[in-house]
């Protein structure tokens, strides 16, 4: 199983990222977790346009979807004809969303995408053994836990601490978590961790290597969040880049 980033930027793009996306492939067949604004781009540079097999959408937020709704032109009007519609698994309303981005008419786009609506629960995605649970994040959110040949990636998506993140990255030999908030300043409830939370749940859930992501850069300082996901977790930590690649 390896991991692609190829966004990783809190709530809007950065200087040097898109938003969150990242590609998850196993035995030839690729998932795309999520789909943040700009990662159309990074797609292109990092796999090919048309390497997507699967996508799962975490949540509905823009940092996370948008770029689902451009990806209908690459589908849909390929040089070499329409591509078969694909599988997407999402929130319910999440078909609604994409439509009314992509058109002011809300345009029908199940002739590029076929939704799943995601739920608690454990499925087949592909090769990949998928368990979904929600997170605390103020609109319907999910974070995944992706198992495969004996190996588990844990994402948290967007969220506060809470027990579900726990049992999703239980044992993970990666944990890729989100900190997007600094430790030591008042933080809103129930939307995002900080670097220290993240390397809180990663104690708890005692995983082997934490990767930080949806970090942003116009907020603080990337070193304190580190300083502070170290203080709270003694095993590896990084933060993700556009780009890297990560095999279990």
């Amino acid at each position: 199983m390896r991991l692609t980033v190829l966004g990783c930027a809190g709530s809007f793009p950065g200087p040097e990222s898109a938003c969150s996306a990242y590609l998850v492939e196993a035995d030839g067949f690729r998932l795309l977790i999520d789909f943040g604004s700009g990662s159309l781009s990074a797609l292109q540079r990092y796999a090919g346009i048309d390497a997507v097999d699967a996508i799962l959408l975490t949540h509905l937020h823009c940092d996370h979807m948008l770029d689902a709704c451009t990806y209908v032109v690459v589908r849909r009007y390929a040089p070499g004809g329409p591509m078969p519609p694909l599988p997407v698994y999402a929130p319910l309303g999440a078909a609604e969303r994409i439509s009314a981005a992509y058109s002011s008419e809300n345009e029908p786009v199940d002739d590029v995408y076929t939704f799943y609506g995601l739920q608690p629960g454990t499925f087949p995605i592909g090769p990949f053994t998928v368990t979904a649970d929600r997170v605390n994040h103020p609109i319907e959110t999910y974070g995944v836990r992706v198992e495969h040949g004996g190996h588990v990636l844990a994402y948290s998506s967007d969220t506060a601490p809470c027990e579900p993140l726990l049992r999703l990255a239980q044992g993970a030999d990666l944990f890729l978590c989100e900190a997007s908030y600094l430790d030591g300043i008042p933080n809103p409830p129930d939307l995002h961790l900080t670097g220290g939370e993240a390397g809180e749940a990663a104690t708890k859930a005692d995983v082997r290597r934490l990767l930080l992501t949806h970090l942003v850069p116009a907020w603080g300082s990337e070193a304190s969040t580190v300083e502070a996901a170290c203080a709270a977790y003694a095993g590896p930590v990084e933060v993700v880049r556009p780009g890297a690649r990560y095999d279990l």
